[in-house]
């Protein structure tokens, strides 16, 4: 890596958190100004399948536009001039043709900056291969579907991007990355991090993972929303970086938003599994005993983390075909609403089962209906009331797309001929179902590829150990208050969730340490299970819980509560976002002593 480095912190902007992400962090950003890299995560699951399925269409496209037209090519003058370089997954399934169209923008602006891409993680041609080897999905067991392959990535690590910088590129295009691996990749360069500088390789990680979903770790989607300011101009992060792992994460001067412990450690534990095995491409981090510390207004640092050799697999994502789905959005407006729509959405599908059947045509493969308004998201939590003006979400999904428009049309004879109080029917859309295959390849099996210069190279890969087991210290047996006073969770924690897959996970923050052991005796796994067994056909399969004793957290993992996946899923929060919200009023016996004075 770079010789000769300093010890001067490396200054990393997060101006993008996924592919459409808001127009005003790069230029806020460059504003501020001391930037050395700026960074952009375009590739959630979903956008694997969203970008296969645009490529089907045009083989030239596959990645994200908003690269050339939104986030860097309007800004490309001002790069050059500061000399900041910009790293990107944006690349997704084309990352040669988006760094060529780069290229073509950098020779109408007249700049010389040099643009490198990464790719080698698309492994579509070696799915019949996966298939034969009974390849599982990692979470939930289900084998590779004999259906047609929109995508399929290796998530690649942060050795390819800084291999890209010690070439000498000023931008770096990827395709599917570890997300982390976007920061991680430039201080291997800086700092000259080795792959088996463990601890190093995971303090770089975290920093990545704090920094890659943009404002959420500024105070966007914070649990305290009413604490966070001016959310018109929220700021988006920066990462001061040092050789020694420590990093504290700021903003820009100025700017809206929040930078406290608070927000810091809700995106610390935001989609991760066990924080003590958080698996990439690069090293298996442990977070467990993180230290974070508010060492100025919106300054926290962070400390901590710790790693150990990588495994001897990389994660692949793979989405395939799923056939179509019909969605209509329904408002019903009067007494009893929601029991209407319910009503009238069993009706709409049966009348459209029989004219399924005089097509000639199967039944459904799956419907739904999903009441917005009516609380039915938190199943027998729901809160008493209202429900007198709802929107029914109705979803039909058929292996051919004309069924799905049978459907479509149908539904629109409520209007008339079904509940009183069923207005103008807001959106009806017909469009393809992608599911989602979650599962590991050998790393063998893939080879990484750096092109700069118009020269391509394969990259030596680490070749990883098999794991063995985390050490775990032993947790202090949960016990029950004498004098309890039950308190409801969101007075004595922050929550923070998103999804993987068909799981997600709902990180649970003590807002004072002398919390914890009171949300540890009350948060059972069975608990928790039980919280949420409105969600999904018979409930959560099982739910885990992992301790986090650096911050003061639990973090629960709640498996098969998602039907199919982001993209295939038929709820109202397919990316697992209002579960943490859910859970606020679970009550929490608490001593009297302990009880907070306001409310």
């Amino acid at each position: 890596m770079r010789s000769g480095a300093s010890d001067k912190p490396v200054r990393i902007g997060g101006a993008s958190a996924f592919l459409m992400d808001s127009a005003l962090a790069v230029p806020q950003l460059l504003g501020a100004g001391g930037l050395d890299y700026l960074i952009f995560d375009y590739l959630a699951e979903a956008s694997m399948g969203l970008l296969g399925r645009v490529q089907g269409q045009d083989p030239k496209a596959g990645f994200g536009p908003d690269f050339l037209t939104v986030h860097v090519g309007p800004h490309l003058r001002e790069i050059a001039r500061q000399g900041v370089k910009v790293i990107a997954n944006a690349g997704g399934l084309n990352p040669a043709g988006l760094a060529a169209a780069t290229e073509a923008l950098l020779r109408q602006a007249g700049l010389t900056l040099k643009v490198a891409y990464v790719d080698g993680d698309d492994v579509r041609a070696q799915v019949p291969t996966l298939r034969a080897s009974g390849v599982r999905d990692m979470f939930t067991g289900a084998s590779v579907p004999e259906r047609p392959v929109i995508s399929a990535n290796a998530y690649l690590g942060a050795f390819p991007i800084a291999a890209a910088l010690e070439a000498g590129a000023d931008i770096v295009i990827t395709g599917r990355v570890v997300d982390s691996a976007l920061a991680l990749g430039p201080l291997i360069h800086e700092f000259g991090y080795g792959p088996h500088d463990y601890d190093l390789l995971a303090a770089g990680t975290l920093a990545g993972h704090l920094l890659e979903c943009g404002a959420q770790v500024t105070g966007g989607t914070f649990t305290d929303w009413r604490e966070v300011p001016d959310w018109e101009h929220l700021g988006f992060p920066v990462g001061e970086c040092h050789r020694d792992g420590t990093l504290v994460i700021t903003k820009p001067a100025g700017t809206g938003g929040l930078v406290s412990v608070g927000t810091v450690a809700e995106q610390l534990l935001y989609e991760v599994s066990d924080p003590a095995d958080y698996i990439v491409a690069d090293v298996r981090c442990d977070f467990s005993q993180v230290q974070l510390e508010q060492v100025g207004p919106d300054r926290v640092r962070v400390s901590g983390a710790r790693g150990r050799a990588p495994t001897q697999h990389y994660k692949v994502c793979l989405s395939y075909d799923e056939g179509w789905r019909a969605i209509a959005y329904q408002p019903l407006i009067g007494e009893e609403a929601g029991a209407k729509a319910e009503r009238q959405a069993a009706a709409l599908f049966g009348r459209t089962r029989a004219l399924l059947r005089s097509h000639e045509l199967p039944d459904f493969t799956a419907t739904a209906c999903v009441v917005i308004g009516a609380e039915r998201s938190f199943g027998a939590h729901a809160q008493p009331g209202g429900g007198r003006e709802v929107i029914a979400k109705l979803i039909a999904d058929h292996p051919a797309k004309a069924g799905a428009d049978l459907f479509a049309r149908e539904q629109w004879a409520a209007i008339s001929g079904m509940s009183v109080g069923t207005s103008i029917n807001l959106a009806t859309h017909v469009l393809p179902v992608t599911g989602l295959i979650l599962c590991l390849m050998p790393r063998a099996a893939v080879t990484p590829r750096l092109t700069v210069d118009g020269r391509t190279r394969a990259l030596p890969d680490i070749p990883g150990e098999a794991p063995v087991p985390v050490a775990r210290a032993p947790v202090p047996a949960p016990h029950a208050p004498v004098d309890a006073a039950p308190v409801e969770l969101r007075r004595l924690a922050f929550t923070r969730s998103g999804d993987k897959g068909r799981l997600f996970n709902v990180a649970v923050i003590a807002r004072r340490p002398e919390y914890l052991p009171w949300l540890r005796a009350a948060l059972t796994p069975a608990a928790v299970r039980d919280w949420y067994r409105h969600l999904g056909p018979e409930g959560p399969s099982r739910v885990e819980r992992f301790e986090v004793p650096g911050f003061h957290a639990l973090n629960f993992v709640v498996h098969d509560a998602l039907e199919g996946g982001i993209n295939a899923s038929t709820q109202l929060d397919p990316a697992a976002k209002g579960m943490g919200q859910m859970l606020l009023r679970f009550p929490v016996p608490l001593p009297a002593a302990l009880v907070p004075a306001t409310a």
